[in-house]
């Protein structure tokens, strides 16, 4: 893990400049610091929680009562200071994302957060101009801290092999997939409108990627790989798209650097059929921002439950923010239904990706596995004759299993 940050922020600062080499070279030289001590003396941690809308605190405080748990059993404290976003931040303030919650995440360590916005179409917020929209906020809390990845696991359980769609010969080999979506840039960002055209009124949004976005996305994916089973597959439409062409251009150049790891083209339209005719084939996958968005959904729905499934987006720093990739789920939020395991193994993802607790984050992943392989089940994946434990209930079972 240490020198995956250390080739990225190395890298970061060439694009940039000397005082961003600086800057990221003293990061780099706490995080071997940091990596010393691992394990040998207590540490203390700042983590900004955005529980947000829906479900968001219920599955929040789940994921904190874990870290608790950790922190007593390993020595650790982390110390957790809520900020408002999304729905309850334009409640609370009229707008999405409060300067204060920008500014606590950028003092923290890192962020947590829960879920944002409503019932698509059916909630208090769909009439506010979209600049004012819950949704937005995630946007703009990326931006502010420099986030740039997003890391999303699609991992099939064994316990959870009769949820998945798929055939069963398929569903026999198994499949552990590592999305590198780029998120920063492309058609999300780009310039977009509404003008008059040839057939009247007519909209369009533009896809623009420079070499620098896609080079640093790369090399993530490529170090990730490198942690993995070293098989990189980049996913582009470059028969088509310049964006893709020079796309592959560049996560062909920078494979050069990773003799060891091996390089695959794939058109997304084949990647999307690939994902349900051979899912075992891949093991990280770097992609665009769109294509990411729609093939990690894909992705997660043939794991069996996609509230299992966690998510990381990552920048040159250690700072990064943690998220079930799941919704808000408002039709069942405060209930005591929500199934918590996704947010609780982001919370894993954290303490692996931005405070290098590896042996602590290995203990939340085998404790799910343990919960999972006892037949304990929340309501979304609860069978015929299985009585569904409540979303505090599934967080004390885990809690137990902690080893």
């Amino acid at each position: 893990m240490q020198n995956f940050h250390k080739n990225l922020v190395i890298f970061t600062a060439l694009v940039y400049n000397e005082r961003v080499f600086a800057e990221q070279m003293g990061y780099v030289n706490d995080l071997f610091r940091q990596t010393k001590h691992k394990g040998v003396f207590p540490m203390n941690f700042n983590i900004a929680l955005l529980r947000g809308d829906g479900i968001g605190p219920e599955i929040v405080d789940s994921a904190v009562a874990v870290l608790h748990k950790i922190g007593k059993k390993y020595g650790h404290t982390f110390t957790c200071t809520p900020y408002l976003i999304g729905g309850c931040a334009i409640d609370a303030t009229g707008i999405p994302l409060p300067k204060e919650t920008i500014d606590g995440c950028l003092a923290s360590d890192s962020v947590l957060l829960g879920a944002v916005g409503g019932a698509v179409g059916h909630n208090k917020w769909d009439q506010m101009p979209p600049h004012l929209r819950p949704e937005k906020a995630l946007l703009g809390i990326r931006e502010a801290l420099g986030l740039f990845t997003n890391l999303r696991p699609a991992k099939l359980y064994p316990a959870l092999k009769g949820d998945c769609p798929l055939r069963e010969d398929i569903v026999a080999k198994g499949f552990d997939i590592m999305m590198v979506r780029e998120l920063t840039g492309g058609i999300y960002f780009g310039e977009r409108g509404r003008r008059e055209g040839k057939y009247g009124e007519e909209a369009y949004d533009t896809e623009c990627y420079s070499k620098m976005e896609v080079e640093r996305i790369a090399r993530v994916a490529f170090e990730t790989a490198r942690k993995r089973n070293k098989n990189v597959i980049s996913i582009d439409k470059a028969n088509v798209l310049e964006s893709s062409r020079l796309w592959r251009e560049v996560v062909h150049e920078v494979a050069k650097d990773y003799p060891d790891v091996t390089l695959t083209d794939m058109l997304v339209d084949n990647a999307a059929m690939q994902l349900v005719k051979n899912p075992r084939q891949f093991d990280v996958v770097v992609t665009s921002n769109m294509f990411g968005d729609i093939l990690s959904d894909e992705a997660s729905q043939i794991t069996g439950s996609i509230g299992m499934l966690p998510s990381a987006s990552l920048g040159a720093t250690k700072r990064g923010m943690y998220e079930p990739i799941h919704g808000s789920a408002p039709d069942i939020a405060g209930q005591n239904k929500a199934n918590p395991i996704a947010t609780i193994l982001s919370a894993a993802m954290m303490l692996r990706y931005s405070f290098d607790l590896m042996d602590e984050a290995q203990a939340i992943e085998d404790a799910v596995d343990a919960y999972l392989n006892a037949g304990y089940r929340t309501a979304d994946l609860a069978g015929e004759g299985v009585t569904p434990l409540s979303c505090t209930e599934c967080t004390e079972k885990i809690i137990a299993l902690l080893k």
